[in-house]
């Protein structure tokens, strides 16, 4: 298969990232081989032949050097940087996680656009989850993914990048466990680049989340996330961060706080309160969600995990605080165990 880029339009590469993705990795990089044959793909310590896999289709491979902490940041970076050696001709490049496949057609629409739309830097699509009824965990993740077409703030874990826009951004930030993208794209959009969702399908992905404490780590990643976005660029105009972090820690910290301090004079009362302050906010959530055509079982289910995640980005933000005060190595915070980056 020929790379995408004829008639003018953009030479596109593929950066996949993975570790003992299996099956899910085959499937993801013969997906990107349909589209081009400028691949790579970045492995980090995988036991199960993945890079054999890789390389006997023709998939340009990168051996992270383990001793050194892992990042998916760091492991795209790398990838990015052997694809622009290899290939010296690429002019984007569509990062994904080794536990997505692609939609038939999408790299060609993302180069599409942003041929047609010089200052456009970064494109993404629909992300969907494979199995999305095999639990409410998947199920929540297949709509969070969801968000409005148009003109974006940040893409996720998998999107289209023109290389120049990324490399004057000066790339991943290696050092972020998580949130990486969103960071990424504050520094290309005051570059001033823009970022795209379009109405297309564009990747499959296989969370295989079964259980509540996969959902509590994921939602932990998240507020590590929201705080570390928030101490690099809080103070810009975008504030990056910076509600998610407050709304984070009042929700999870200040008001429990408050509730159970309170209730020995109380009576127990102040933590019916914050029980019923809960439900009003949940029930605030749920008719957002059905304002914006949400059915209301999809509504029920954003209001009660946006609220029971709370705590959990809490705990992620104030794990943030404590290494940072401490001065430690963050180390990544996962999910599903070894795995493309968690997405």
């Amino acid at each position: 298969m020929g790379s995408i880029g004829g008639d003018g339009m953009s030479v596109v590469g593929v950066v996949a990232i993975g570790r003992n993705e299996g099956e899910r990795l085959k499937r993801c990089l013969e997906s990107a081989k349909n589209s081009t044959d400028r691949v790579v793909y970045v492995d980090s310590g995988s036991t199960d032949g993945s890079v054999a896999f890789a390389q006997s289709i023709g998939v340009e491979v990168v051996d992270l050097d383990t001793s050194i902490p892992f990042t998916a940041a760091r492991a795209r970076n790398e990838g990015i940087a052997r694809l622009a050696e290899r290939w010296g001709d690429v002019d984007a490049v569509h990062v994904i996680d080794g536990d997505c496949t692609f939609a038939d057609g999408w790299i060609e629409a993302a180069a599409r656009f942003l041929d047609e739309h010089p200052k456009a830097a970064v494109v993404c699509g629909r992300r969907r989850e494979r199995f999305p009824e095999s639990s409410v965990y998947n199920r929540l993740c297949d709509l969070e993914w969801d968000t409005p077409i148009g003109e974006a703030k940040s893409c996720g874990g998998d999107a289209l990048f023109r290389l120049q826009a990324f490399n004057e951004a000066g790339g991943y930030r290696s050092s972020l466990i998580a949130g990486e993208e969103p960071e990424l794209c504050v520094r290309i959009r005051a570059h001033g680049w823009t970022v795209h969702r379009l109405d297309h399908e564009m990747t499959l992905h296989d969370a295989a989340m079964t259980r509540f404490i996969q959902f509590w780590q994921r939602a932990k990643r998240a507020g590590h996330a929201y705080a570390e976005g928030a101490a690099l660029h809080g103070d810009g105009p975008d504030r990056h961060g910076v509600k998610q972090t407050r709304s984070s820690i009042v929700w999870g910290v200040v008001f429990p706080i408050i509730a159970i301090a309170a209730a020995w004079w109380t009576f127990g009362l102040s933590v019916i309160a914050l029980l019923g302050l809960y439900a009003l906010q949940g029930w605030r959530i749920r008719s957002m969600a059905m304002r914006r055509g949400r059915s209301k079982r999809d509504a029920r289910t954003l209001a009660l995990f946006t609220m029971l995640a709370k705590p959990a980005q809490a705990a992620g933000v104030l794990l943030y605080w404590r290494r940072r005060l401490l001065k430690q190595q963050p180390t990544l915070i996962e999910y599903k165990g070894a795995g493309s980056g968690n997405g």
